[in-house]
């Protein structure tokens, strides 16, 4: 049985993310953009195979839900009516000392986090104590060290909540103050006052400077959906409750773009905005909440890694709303949003355009404007929580080492290495005819350089979940060993059966019917 290493710091993944093709920093050559990245030769399959089985999931196996491809730029009013022009501001604080820029209540939500850490680790403490017979329950609301930690994070989110709605900037300084909460990087707490700062991208749309109007790279890929929502309906002649799904990217200037790829300037979106009959939004709202969790779970990470986060702090358009968190190496942190939006969005772009944007309810025979509830899910958020989670380091029984990715078959970049024993007798040309074979239906990659062991290891490295070794014996009787990435046995295979036993494994399509 192998030795799992269960550390997995970020800086391994960045590390290993570079060295084998699926992130590089972005502009590399002129030192360097930051919190921009490119999407390498694996990174792109990986990205591309996260797509589809979002987007198959989300249209392709619902009748009632279709999908568009908007425009990044937007006529400016739609900002104006989405609230991002007036409200789409982060709180920033600076470090004196440092010179370190922060958004405020990002520092106030680490340091709830880490008093929640102390809730945990006073929990272990007590189960290592007591053993089996230790109630969880019954010792977090009872051990008075918890309990004030409880109220402590309970006073500190109320009086965030309120500041922010009422944007006492002051108090959210006094907060930080308060929390005795210092600079990551200079470990002072010489702060600023705390400011608002806008957070899109503006450009000019014009051949000339004169005369050219203000737009904006948009934030959020969710307005392309609302201003087609008559376009959509009418064309597809779609009947409530219905959706609209988009994958595309968004720009936002933010404050603190770090961590990797988890927070860029630039970044995809898969948005799906459903909209429904008022009064029911909150019954689909419990629906889709489920149904997304779903979606993750099926890719067989481990369950642990997700949680449910309700807002405390409602956008403006929302009455509802919760974020699925998913364990990354940087802790519990937002993977994907669903959200109740009422019906905010189209009756605002009504008031701004002038255009009633309706839907007929030929059954109850009524007009009204929908209600409308979003799951919102970040690609490069969605990439860093399949990358992490699949990274392993193996200590094997005979004592050597391997890094493997253990990434969902379904979504591998690669879904089969075809590599002969040796790079001559006549393999390499049988390996090419299977390799011919096989690339009609997989990602394929033929590989001949450096011993076998070695090959093996690359391919573990990438995440390959399956290898084919061509030998000898394959001249005599047209067979092959099929090797498991995750187990690293070996099966013997004809080869006119390497497609059907390949295919049952690695499809997104049976992934998809376990859902």
């Amino acid at each position: 049985m192998a030795k799992i290493d269960e550390s997995n710091p970020l800086k391994h993944t960045i590390a290993h993310a570079k060295e084998y093709g699926f992130i590089f920093p972005s502009s590399e050559i002129y030192d360097g953009l930051s919190a921009t990245y490119d999407y390498g030769q694996n990174g792109v399959q990986l990205k591309n195979n996260i797509k589809e089985y979002w987007w198959k999931a989300m249209v392709q196996m619902n009748e009632n839900i279709v999908g568009i491809d908007a425009a990044i730029f937007m006529h400016p009013t739609t900002w104006k009516a989405s609230g991002h022009v007036d409200a789409f501001n982060d709180p920033l604080i600076d470090n004196k000392d440092s010179k370190k820029r922060y958004r405020a209540d990002t520092l106030i939500e680490e340091a709830i986090a880490k008093i929640e850490s102390k809730i945990e680790k006073e929990a272990e403490k007590a189960f290592k104590r007591f053993g089996d017979s230790f109630d969880r329950e019954q010792f977090l609301t009872t051990n008075q060290r918890v309990v004030d930690y409880k109220k402590k994070i309970d006073a500190t989110n109320a009086r965030l909540k309120k500041a922010t709605e009422e944007k006492d900037f002051a108090d959210v300084k006094a907060l930080i103050e308060e929390l005795e909460i210092a600079c990551p990087v200079s470990g002072s707490r010489n702060w600023t006052d705390v400011r608002q700062f806008n957070l899109m991208f503006s450009t000019e749309l014009g051949a000339s400077a004169e005369g050219a109007n203000t737009i904006y790279l948009r934030p959020e890929t969710a307005q392309g959906i609302f201003v087609n929502f008559l376009n959509v309906q009418k064309s597809g002649r779609m009947k409530l409750p219905f959706g609209i799904a988009q994958i595309g990217k968004a720009f936002r200037n933010e404050i603190i773009a770090r961590q990797f790829i988890f927070r860029m300037r630039e970044f995809e979106q898969m948005e799906m905005q459903f909209f429904v009959k008022p009064g029911e939004e909150l019954e689909w709202y419990e629906q889709w909440k489920q149904t997304r969790l779903k979606w993750h779970k099926n890719l067989g990470i481990a369950e642990e890694n997700y949680r449910f986060h309700d807002h405390l702090n409602l956008a403006h358009y929302a009455n509802a709303a919760c974020d699925i968190e998913f364990n990354f190496p940087i802790g519990f942190k937002e993977l994907e949003g669903i959200h109740s939006r009422t019906d905010f969005d189209l009756k605002s772009h009504e008031e701004h355009s002038g255009k009633k944007l309706h839907y007929f309810d030929s059954d109850d025979n009524e007009s009204y404007v929908p209600y409308v509830i979003e799951t919102s899910i970040g690609l490069d958020r969605m990439f860093l929580a399949v990358l992490s989670s699949s990274y392993t380091d193996e200590t094997l029984e005979d004592g050597s080492e391997r890094t493997v990715l253990k990434i969902p078959y379904a979504l591998a970049p690669i879904k089969v290495g075809v590599l002969p024993l040796i790079n001559k007798d006549g393999l390499p040309e049988k390996a090419r005819e299977i390799m011919d074979k096989l690339k009609f239906d997989f990602q394929a990659q033929y590989e001949a350089k450096d011993s076998i062991g070695k090959r093996y290891r690359r391919h573990d490295a990438i995440g390959t979940p399956y290898c084919i070794t061509v030998d000898h014996q394959t001249l005599e009787d047209d067979t092959v060993t099929l090797r498991n990435r995750d187990t690293m046995l070996q099966e013997r295979i004809s080869i006119p059966e390497l497609k059907r036993q390949i295919e049952d494994r690695v499809s997104i399509n049976n992934l998809l019917r376990q859902l």
